[in-house]
């Protein structure tokens, strides 16, 4: 075990006898361990399976070391495999904070940008996103939606949106966005059928549009599934943006943005926002990072596509 670690340490050093293609066989070692399966490392890597596949036999014959189980669900690392992954894992995380560093570093705003949020706040990115592509056509940007919280510090995003309690980690900035309000809704032709509730009291017998996680965090799913029946969820999804558009289709009652569903004049606000059901939207970027021209670019069109989205709100009388 001693030789496997001191073998990948060596070579991490940057030895003179190791080939750069080693390097590319630990990567990609790293990954299967990490993600578990030979698909999801070669999507990671933008390779081909094959090509995983490939890596990882001829790493172990070099080694003379078995570093995964095969199984029916996947790779599984073994005590040589942990050893190896445990120093690939700092060097992967070295050269990913060192490759976002450097090519966030320049003042012209072009290149790679990464945009990470919960796929909910599309409303907000997606807008900005465009408006900076048509700004800066030298600009590429990557958005990706996801529940997971990205490590910045590793280079996985340059600007992420987030929700919920204030962010804590001391080498990132985090600035608010704004206070995303929420409120039940139904659609004309649901409310039409089943009629109009006037207050909490009058949910009962209704049917509603909710979370597929009993568990979700969320504060207004979280009112919702303390007063609602198993039952009366006619239509789950852990995907905010398909719940809206059960609403919207007449599937039953449910939580809406109001930002979103001011544009919507298929659908009547049942219960208007409470504080209780806010959400806090921040923005968040890495310390090194922060001041790159990029960088501040998407900041700045996201902050104003969320002043428009305010602005439409108070317009609108829904908020």
């Amino acid at each position: 075990m001693r030789a496997i670690a001191e073998y990948a340490r060596q070579m991490f050093a940057g030895a003179q006898n190791m080939a750069i293609g080693n390097w590319d066989e630990i990567r990609t070692a790293f990954h299967v361990a990490r993600l578990g399966t030979v698909s999801a490392a070669a999507e990671a890597l933008g390779v081909h399976h094959a090509t995983v596949i490939r890596h990882i036999d001829a790493l172990e014959a070099r080694l003379g070391a078995k570093l995964f189980q095969r199984h029916a669900r996947g790779y599984t690392a073994t005590d040589a495999g942990r050893e190896l992954l445990s120093v690939a894992q700092v060097a992967d995380e070295r050269f990913s904070q060192m490759a976002a560093r450097i090519g966030g570093a320049r003042d012209d705003i072009s290149g790679d940008l990464i945009v990470t949020s919960l796929p909910g706040l599309t409303n907000l990115v997606v807008p900005a996103i465009l408006r900076l592509l048509a700004a800066h056509p030298d600009l590429a940007v990557r958005y990706i939606t996801d529940p997971r919280v990205f490590r910045l510090e590793y280079g996985e995003a340059h600007v992420a949106l987030r929700v919920g309690a204030r962010p804590q980690d001391p080498d990132n900035v985090v600035q608010p966005l704004l206070t995303e309000n929420y409120a039940v809704y139904g659609a004309r032709s649901y409310l039409d059928r089943h009629g109009r509730p006037s207050g909490d009291e009058d949910l009962f017998g209704h049917r509603f549009v909710g979370p597929e996680d009993t568990r979700h965090r969320a504060p207004f799913w979280r009112w919702l599934l303390d007063r609602v029946p198993p039952e009366a969820l006619v239509f789950r999804s852990n995907d905010l943006p398909a719940t809206a558009e059960a609403v919207v289709g007449g599937a039953g009652l449910g939580f809406m943005p109001v930002a979103s569903a001011a544009g919507i004049d298929t659908v009547e606000q049942v219960l208007a926002p409470r504080p209780e059901w806010q959400v806090p939207v921040w923005l968040v970027t890495h310390v090194d990072l922060h001041r790159t021209a990029k960088v501040q670019a998407m900041l700045g069109a996201v902050k104003d596509v969320a002043r428009e989205l305010c602005a439409n709100v108070l317009a609108s009388g829904r908020g």
